[in-house]
């Protein structure tokens, strides 16, 4: 029994380390840009962001050794700005930040490592539900992706 649970670790251990020098290999403005629309996307899936949403959202990114590789400042105000357009109309920001997340189509590497985050996003408050689910494999079929690739 130990062995698995010390197997399972050295796995998530290897993965979040895969994940992060992926992360670091495509530190440009599209990327962040596409994985903040795409973070917005997710905390939006049930209809609305909330201001707790918002807050956990931020505090998730400062947190996130993935995305450490970008300033703060650019991350929340970017984030704010896509979440700007979901307060004003829901399908306004789904359809801005789909635009933004369009941006990595055709760059299979920094889209996958992007659908990676936004899967690890979706499962930061140890619940990636449907409503969240549904809104990654909207993100791939956006890039072109398999979201069958990504266990979705």
């Amino acid at each position: 029994m130990m062995d698995w649970i010390k197997t399972f670790k050295d796995a998530a251990s290897t993965a979040r380390q895969t994940l992060l020098d992926e992360v670091g290999k495509f530190k440009n403005k599209d990327f962040l840009e596409a994985t903040v629309a795409s973070c917005a996307l997710v905390a939006a899936a049930d209809g609305s962001i909330s201001s707790e949403e918002k807050k956990k959202m931020v505090a998730y990114l400062q947190a996130s050794d993935e995305l450490k590789v970008f300033k703060l400042e650019e991350v929340i105000a970017f984030f704010n700005q896509i979440t700007a357009k979901f307060d004003f109309d829901a399908d306004i920001g789904k359809i801005e930040a789909m635009k933004v997340v369009g941006r990595l189509k055709g760059n299979d590497a920094a889209a996958r490592t992007m659908v990676r985050v936004c899967c690890v996003i979706g499962a930061s408050d140890g619940d990636f539900d449907d409503k969240e689910k549904s809104a990654v494999r909207a993100i791939c079929a956006e890039l072109g992706l398999n979201a069958g690739d990504f266990g979705l």
